[in-house]
């Protein structure tokens, strides 16, 4: 999710970098202030829409029969739930937490833990940065400096050998010092 979603790549990010016992905490990033606007614009035009059919649902609930009554109540349901979605995107985290040769994923919403993945790290070179290019497209293949701000680039992964011969996505990042700075923080906790 390093795409979206940044992990700090050196202790001095005191908020996003913990140290606690031999055991490193590493927290995304939020997203940056612009998208809350996106959000906030998105949830100001389902208000409008919610707005708009809630009248006419309503009397369709009220006047229809059963079948018309549970798509009505269907429609405000997921309406409703609309901006919960939106802002679940908005308090999405992914925590990384290494201590010696285990190694957790989290993945938290509204700083709920939904889901952990924990590993343990193979004996050799544990960690490996792999570039990732989908397809690349015109402007890469017929090359050119006019064409060159145009080319896909891709972006690099970080992935884990686990002991059981697993590879295990840790990050992806369209720079790649990134994921360098953060796969020596995590060797540091080795």
């Amino acid at each position: 999710m390093g795409l979206l979603y940044v992990f700090p790549v050196s202790l001095e990010e005191k908020d996003f970098a913990i140290v606690k016992n031999q055991t490193i905490t590493l927290k995304t990033y939020g997203l940056p202030y612009l998208f809350w606007g996106y959000a906030s614009a998105a949830i100001m035009m389902i208000l409008f829409m919610f707005l708009a059919i809630k009248d006419p649902v309503l009397k369709l609930i009220a006047l229809g029969d059963e079948t018309d009554s549970m798509l009505g109540y269907s429609l405000l349901t997921f309406i409703a739930l609309l901006p919960v979605f939106i802002l679940s995107v908005f308090f999405y985290e992914k925590r990384i937490i290494k201590s010696q040769k285990s190694i957790s994923l989290e993945y938290r919403i509204f700083g709920i833990k939904i889901f952990t993945e924990s590993f343990t790290a193979s004996e050799a070179e544990p960690f490996a940065i792999n570039p990732y290019l989908s397809s690349p497209n015109q402007a890469r293949i017929q090359g050119g400096e006019d064409s060159a701000n145009f080319q896909n680039k891709g972006y690099f992964t970080l992935k884990l050998k686990a002991d059981n011969g697993k590879t295990i996505l840790i990050d992806r990042h369209s720079r790649k010092a990134d994921l360098v700075k953060l796969e020596e923080l995590l060797k540091k906790f080795h």
